[in-house]
Formats: C-alpha cells, sequence, structure tokens
C-alpha cells in the first residue's frame, strides 16, 4: 500500500502533463471549412408600427375648457363633423364687438351716414352762395363798365366769387375723402370681422376630413391650450407599417422590395409586405428614416399604435457560393488551410453568411483566424 501509494505518487505528474498537452493540442485544432452553394437572402432589419393613411392630430384651435365631446374611440366621423367645444367667452366677445364696429363702417359709406349728410349740407350751402355771388359779379361787372362803381367794389365783388368757387370745390373734395375714408374702414372692419368670425368658429373642434377615431387624448372638462391633441383620426380603409430604418441601411432600400412583418401582439405570426414609399427626410425624432410598408397579406389585427418588427429584403441570390460569416475578417480576407491570407470579393453579406464572388472556389479549405 505504500509503494502503491508512493508509485502513485510519481506518476501523478506525469498523468497530468499528458492531460495537459491533451487538452492544449484540442484547444488548437482549427476547424477547417469549404465554401458550399446556398441560396442567400440580404434583409434589412428595422422596428415601427401600424398606422392608418392620411393620419392626422386633431388640435385644439385656441385656450379654454373643453365643454363637449362628441366622439369615442373607434367612431367613424364625417368631414367637418363637430367633435368638441371649446369654452372661449373672449373670442365670442372679440367677434361679437368686431361685427358691431363692422356694421357702423358700413353705415358710414352710405350717402345717409351723418358725416357725408353735414359735408353735403356744407356743399348745397356753398352752391346757393357760389350762385348769389356769381350774380352780384356780373351785375358789378356791367356798373363797372357804365363806370357806376370804382374799379375796387368791382374786384371784391370779383374775388368774392371766385372764393365762394373755391370754397365749393373744396368741400366737394371734402365728401369725396370723406367717402373713401368710409370705404376704407368698412373694408378693414371687414376683415377684422371675418378673421374674428374664424376665431370663434375655433372654439369649435371639426374633423378635417373622415377617417375613425383611433385615439382620444382629451377628457370632458379638460384645460387645454392651443395646439394641444384632442384626438388622432385616420383612414381604416388602409393600414401600412410604418417602419423606422437606420441610416447606414438606407442605401440599401428600393421602392418595391419584399417585407416580412411579424407583430408583436403574435410572435407566431408574419404578415407579407412591400416598400411602397421612402421618405426623403430625416426624422430626428426617431433618428432614422422613415419608410411606409403597404401590406399584401389580409392584416386581421387593424389596430394603429401596435408595435412591430420587420425584415426588408434588399437581395436574394439562388446557389451562391457562400462562406460562414465569421471566416470572412477585416478586409474581405479569408486564412486559408495552408496559412495563406486571400483576399475575397464578396456579394450579399447576412448576419451569418457571406457570398464569394471571386478570390476562393468551393475546393478551398479554410480555418478560422487566431487573432
Amino acid at each position: 500500500m505504500i509503494f502503491s501509494k508512493n508509485r502513485n505518487m510519481k506518476l501523478a505528474p506525469l498523468s497530468l502533463l499528458v492531460a495537459l498537452f491533451f487538452l492544449a493540442s484540442c484547444g488548437s485544432k482549427v476547424p477547417e471549412i469549404t465554401p458550399q452553394k446556398k441560396d442567400l437572402i440580404e434583409m434589412v432589419f428595422a422596428s415601427g408600427a401600424l398606422q392608418a393613411d392620411d393620419q392626422y392630430n386633431l388640435m385644439a384651435q385656441t385656450d379654454g375648457y373643453i365643454t363637449s365631446l362628441n366622439f369615442n374611440e373607434g367612431d367613424m366621423v364625417k368631414e367637418g363633423q363637430l367633435l368638441a367645444t371649446i369654452d372661449n367667452n373672449q373670442n365670442i366677445i372679440n367677434a361679437q364687438s368686431a361685427r358691431q364696429l363692422h356694421a357702423i363702417a358700413e353705415n358710414n359709406t352710405m350717402p345717409s351716414a351723418p358725416a357725408l349728410k353735414q359735408i353735403e349740407a356744407n356743399i348745397t350751402a356753398a352752391q346757393e352762395k357760389l350762385k348769389l355771388d356769381k350774380l352780384q359779379a356780373e351785375r358789378y361787372k356791367r356798373l363797372y363798365q357804365s363806370n357806376s362803381v370804382a374799379r375796387l367794389e368791382y374786384e371784391n365783388v370779383q374775388l368774392t366769387a371766385t372764393n365762394s368757387q373755391a370754397n365749393l370745390t373744396a368741400l366737394q373734395q371734402q365728401y369725396n375723402n370723406q367717402k373713401i375714408a368710409a370705404e376704407q374702414q368698412e373694408i378693414s372692419q371687414r376683415s377684422i370681422s371675418n378673421v374674428n368670425g374664424v376665431i370663434k368658429e375655433q372654439n369649435q373642434i371639426k374633423s378635417i376630413v373622415a377617417g375613425r377615431v383611433y385615439q382620444r387624448k382629451k377628457l370632458l372638462g379638460d384645460y387645454v391650450r392651443k395646439g394641444d391633441i384632442i384626438a388622432v383620426i385616420g383612414n381604416p380603409s388602409l393600414i401600412y407599417a410604418q417602419l423606422n430604418v437606420d441610416e447606414t441601411n438606407m442605401a440599401k432600400l428600393q421602392v418595391g422590395q419584399d417585407v416580412v412583418i411579424q407583430l408583436n401582439t403574435n410572435k407566431n405570426k408574419t404578415y407579407k409586405a412591400t416598400v411602397h414609399e421612402i421618405l426623403p427626410s430625416f426624422d430626428a425624432g426617431t433618428q432614422s428614416f422613415i419608410v411606409k410598408a403597404w401590406f399584401k397579406d389580409s392584416l386581421d389585427f387593424r389596430i394603429v399604435g401596435t408595435q412591430l418588427e420587420a425584415n426588408i429584403i434588399t437581395g436574394e441570390k439562388k446557389n451562391a457560393l457562400v462562406i460562414p460569416r465569421n471566416y470572412l475578417g477585416y478586409g474581405n480576407k479569408v486564412i486559408l488551410k495552408n496559412k495563406k491570407t486571400v483576399v475575397v470579393k464578396t456579394g450579399i453579406v447576412s448576419n451569418d453568411w457571406a457570398e464569394i464572388l471571386d478570390g476562393i472556389t468551393e475546393k478551398d479549405e479554410l480555418i478560422l483566424s487566431n487573432k
């Protein structure tokens, strides 16, 4: 027993070295593969949500308390339908005041307006005076010609007639100026009245286009400010997927590409769609580009706002020569079995596979890089 023990004690270090050598040999063994033919699909991932076509936010156009709400979520509404009322008495008072001022301004343009009547009376008096002064001037002219009056008296009478004519002309011009000013004032007050009438109508919140109420943002009695969203309305006949795509993938996208969509409400079902529109501007809110995809399959879940995941198919090739993606190194380099490094030309590159267009063949054996 002691020998065995001693013998075992002597053999233990040698056994450990053999085991360590065996493990090291297994760890250093590099898996070898050869390129293979495979159907390859390149896809761009995108997140998003269901949206209704022509969806818009119905907003408050004035401040005040909501005194009536005439809709529920899910209701179909017509264009111009009254959906809510906001209590803003200032708008009502301003509209009434502007309407009354316009009525006054409109009356001031009529021939019976007090200002015009006063000037008209002055014109009539001036016309009578001019008539008398002309008769007097004619009379003094004959007297002067017969040397019955002095020249100074004759000239004074002529001057009086001339002044009467000038006074009449000035009054007639004053009448025209007063009429023009009244008409200008009427136009101005009419515009103010119309504007205030429009502002008063903003107390009533009406649908812009027909559609379905997908979301109600406010409750009866809520205080709202101009720009607050009252409801979200859209066209229920067309529900599409609004996708958020990272800007690094935008160069791969084209209208008409197929899309596979999975709603978060049911991870076991997918829907087919196509890229219908690529919006041209970057969306700062989502930090992505917006892509609209229209469904080809019948959509059995039509709740707007439902979150989803999508894969946009950007490339597809049958019987492509491929290698596992992890065998493709930086700079499109691969390592052959003899440790030689070769630069290859790639085509479609997915998360798992890389298409090889040139550089190696099916007969070449590849190993993974030790780096």
